[in-house]
């Protein structure tokens, strides 16, 4: 099902924020882009990244949608948290205590995710426990896919809020599923 766009570029309408650190795979950051493009949100990158921004597997994932995407890119923890002082943020990591599904969602709500093969910094960790959630697992895999991961979050927050779907299209949506 399609809209006309305006949905969900509009930033009163959707704005959540995903926010990467120190991301290492570009083909899950490019599938990521794709996610915020598809739904109006905005992707920040921060710190050291293990591609160029221009690298070719990058943009391939996110492909024909990379020139849509509202993307920021931070030098480094410090700075993002200086741009965003006064952000709400959530965390997420195998070492959270707290499901994602058990908490409120609010737009302008941070979405903040570490990297492929560490996650979240040890500070981040460490400092951020009481806004910290897990997707659960059967505990079969070490972890999900960082793409996975953010689709996962970013969908349960946009049903919470309930701001992707206009009533116009709630009806059209009912009769789908």
């Amino acid at each position: 099902m399609k809209n006309n766009g305006t949905i969900l570029t509009n930033p009163d309408l959707n704005p959540f924020h995903i926010v990467l650190v120190e991301p290492e795979i570009p083909p899950n950051t490019g599938n990521i882009s794709r996610l915020c493009v598809g739904t109006g949100s905005v992707l920040h990158l921060v710190g050291k990244l293990g591609f160029e921004i221009s690298d070719r597997t990058l943009k391939r994932a996110g492909l024909d949608h990379w020139p849509h995407l509202n993307l920021k890119r931070h030098a480094d923890w410090v700075s993002f948290k200086s741009a965003h002082d006064r952000a709400r943020l959530l965390y997420f990591s195998k070492h959270g205590e707290t499901p994602y599904t058990r908490t409120e969602y609010r737009p302008g709500d941070f979405l903040v995710f570490g990297s492929e093969t560490k996650g979240l910094p040890r500070e981040i960790l460490e400092e951020n426990k009481d806004s910290m959630f897990f997707i659960p697992t059967t505990g079969l895999v070490r972890s999900l896919n960082l793409s996975n991961a953010c689709a996962v979050v970013l969908y349960e927050a946009i049903r919470q809020v309930d701001i992707l779907m206009p009533s116009s299209l709630k009806n059209i949506a009912s009769r789908i599923d």
